[in-house]
């Protein structure tokens, strides 16, 4: 293994950002009170003066800042408000009519966090140590290697979306689950947590020499995606469409009848569980709040469904008679969908624009069948995101088989290496 590193690494974390931030210093040489900054003329207003940008710089290890008002799960159907607190430097920053909440710590550091934000830090350890390997190497990937922008292409009738990470030009990556989820110390961490970053540290997944660019999900549904069904045309051999089991065998879920055959049926694979206990060490108290996510159902009026994808999409369909899957990936996503209205026919695409426009917030996952009854569209679906990499419901319950961590990626990421990176 060789470092590529001398130390390290500094991340930039992108936490809020508004026309005024309420946040308060524990340390930092300050007292400990809330302070409000606001945009005024495009420069912030803090305490009667105005600054093109301000930093704060912890004086001790335990020196820690809170921020008031934090939106988590934007977009999402768990999205809420909360006040978190973080370790390490806070910048405020006016930039595009907005004053940007920014936190610089160490990689490791932010690690423990954004392991903590993703799942239960009573979550076993092998499943700890895998995910630390793929979020140090995703945001390391993402640093090192800025790709393309969120991308849209309009051919005559067929409007195909995707939405990446790159939009970040402030900081290295965002707090949301956009990125990573991260929200500091907030969340309760646990030795598991620190044992998990310890054992792994500078560790990053590789391919080829290159950073994997190690995306993760809350559950495949059964069947692994590859990467250039949810964004860009670029293959990625190390992110695989394969089953969640043993075998990693799936039937051809690019076939639509067998995508059917698949999708309102329940195979076993790692992540066709319900065993609480391991849900628990997952799923952190409001992804508990989910309990479908396998198999899931939903179902919409006509005159519902016609309203919603009007507004999501900002046009006027009509009526909407029909959605016909055009393009499944190899999970069985769709990632080229065609809306029939009484107005006008669209496709649209990729995985994300599809949740987006058959939900209020975002359906669980592209992968699904629709079925209609008189005025009814019932939709029936696979899994919860993108399902591309490590799947993190199957991932825990590999680990409580007695799975290592490095058996956990081999089996998300066939081909990677595990490199020190420092």
């Amino acid at each position: 293994m060789i470092n590529r590193y001398n130390s390290i690494p500094i991340v930039s974390v992108g936490i809020v950002g508004a026309k005024s931030i309420t946040f308060s210093l524990n340390g930092y040489g300050a007292t400990n009170e809330p302070r409000t900054a606001t945009l005024q003329n495009g420069l912030i207003l803090l305490d009667g003066k105005v600054h093109t940008q301000l930093r704060f710089e912890p004086q001790s290890p335990n020196d820690c800042f809170s921020l008031q008002d934090v939106i988590i799960g934007v977009n999402f159907h768990w999205e809420r408000h909360e006040t978190q607190t973080f370790r390490g430097t806070l910048r405020l920053l006016a930039n595009g009519g907005k004053i940007w909440a920014i936190n610089e710590l160490p990689v490791e550091d932010y690690l423990e966090s954004v392991i903590s934000s993703e799942m239960s830090a009573t979550s076993n350890l092998p499943l700890l140590m895998a995910h630390a390997v793929i979020s140090r190497s995703w945001l390391m990937s993402q640093k090192e290697n800025k790709t393309k922008p969120n991308t849209q292409e309009r051919h005559g009738d067929a409007f195909i979306r995707w939405y990446d990470h790159t939009d970040h030009t402030l900081f290295d990556v965002c707090a949301d689950d956009h990125c990573q989820r991260y929200q500091g110390i907030t969340m309760e961490t646990s030795p598991n947590v620190a044992e998990a970053i310890r054992r792994t540290k500078g560790e990053l997944l590789t391919y080829d020499g290159e950073i994997c660019d190690a995306r993760f999900s809350k559950c495949c549904g059964g069947a692994m995606e590859e990467f250039q069904y949810c964004w860009d045309d670029t293959p990625k051999p190390y992110l695989k469409g394969i089953g969640d089991t043993p075998s990693e065998k799936i039937p051809d879920l690019t076939i639509e009848e067998n995508a059917r055959q698949w999708i309102l049926s329940k195979p076993e694979s790692f992540c066709n569980t319900t065993d609480k206990r391991i849900l628990s060490q997952v799923l952190n108290d409001y992804d508990q709040e989910t309990t479908d996510f396998y198999r899931w159902h939903v179902s919409y009026k006509q005159d519902e469904l016609s309203e919603l994808v009007n507004r999501k999409l900002g046009m006027d369909l009509g009526t909407i008679l029909d959605l016909i899957p055009l393009k499944r990936g190899k999970s069985g996503r769709i990632y080229e969908l065609k809306i029939v209205g009484s107005k006008e026919t669209i496709v649209i695409g990729k995985e994300l624009e599809i949740r987006r426009a058959l939900s209020e917030s975002h359906l669980y996952s592209s992968a699904f069948v629709v079925e209609k009854h008189d005025d009814m569209f019932d939709i029936y679906g696979a899994g919860w995101g993108h399902g591309v990499g490590l799947c993190q419901i199957g991932a825990a319950v590999m680990g409580d088989k007695g799975y290592s961590y490095d058996e956990i990626l081999r089996h998300y990421y066939p081909g990677a290496q595990i490199e020190k990176a420092w």
